[in-house]
């Protein structure tokens, strides 16, 4: 799937309105007695901030009226919209959708990808890849998707080899062929890692987490290739995405007014944009 690289500045304001819960509404709401409103399931990261700052704006034009639930965690919210409490979120990609719903039994969809900011490999202690030596340690996220995609991004960096038959979402240390420098891979809560630079040679830190930590982005040295199944995604339950305020969402995201301002915001290489998000004519 190709995609054309752009570049958001982090949207401080916003995520302040989102951490004091302005807007919330009580879970069990039914959100279908509005046709009019979109009840929003936020989750922390840069994505409910986007939606807040560049797409808000043109569903409130359009004569909608957008409310807001600010969830701790994406699980959270995840089953507030399977239950029908809120219409939306927009904090996940495909393969966790997915995951979710094989787990839960629950019948999410995705009706849009979204601008993604994808992982990084930092440090505090060296200037470049080619510093890697013997022994070093390499923070990376425990849980399984995110591991996985740090895995892909070791490889892709020529520091470890996989086996060519593992399966690139399911990725475990098990599946290292070769690791030539000895690299101490040790696993983390995702949200640990940037406060443990210090005590790393290297980290692998998911992209909203390098967004809600405000890690500098100085110390990335190296990007992932986002693979289709982690472009973010608008999710919504299946009996809602054929629905006139589900198509309003998707119009919004290829809205000029959308990507005007992600023109007039984009800076340091921060988000990939999927090819699919294109301004309408």
């Amino acid at each position: 799937m190709p995609l054309r690289r752009t570049v958001l500045r982090p949207l401080a304001t916003a995520a302040a309105v989102l951490t004091a819960g302005v807007g919330l509404v009580a879970c069990g709401t039914d959100s279908g007695a509005d046709d009019d409103a979109i009840h929003v399931g936020t989750s922390p990261g840069p994505y409910s901030v986007l939606f807040q700052e560049g797409i808000d704006p043109i569903l409130t034009d359009a004569g909608y009226t957008v409310e807001y639930t600010d969830f701790t965690d994406l699980q959270q919210a995840d089953v507030a919209v399977a239950e029908g409490s809120v219409d939306l979120n927009v904090d996940q990609h495909t393969s966790y959708m997915e995951n979710f719903n094989n787990e839960t039994g629950s019948d999410l969809a995705a009706i849009t990808p979204i601008p993604t900011v994808p992982a990084g490999l930092y440090s505090e202690r060296h200037d470049g890849l080619d510093a890697v030596a013997d022994g070093h340690t390499v923070g990376i996220p425990a849980d399984a998707s995110n591991q996985a995609r740090a895995f892909l991004m070791l490889a892709d960096a020529g520091w470890i080899t996989l086996d060519p038959d593992a399966n690139p979402g399911l990725l475990t240390s098990a599946d290292i062929q070769d690791n030539p420098n000895n690299l101490d891979i040790q696993t983390m809560d995702s949200a640990t890692i940037p406060r443990s630079l210090a005590d790393l040679d290297w980290g692998v830190i998911p992209g909203s987490i390098s967004y809600s930590s405000g890690v500098d982005p100085q110390l990335q040295h190296f990007q992932e290739e986002l693979r289709p199944e982690l472009i973010l995604q608008a999710v919504v339950r299946s009996e809602d995405a054929d629905s006139e305020w589900a198509q309003a969402v998707v119009d919004a995201y290829n809205d000029p007014a959308f990507h005007d301002f992600l023109a007039e915001e984009n800076e340091n290489d921060y988000w990939f944009v999927p090819e699919e998000i294109t301004p309408a004519d």
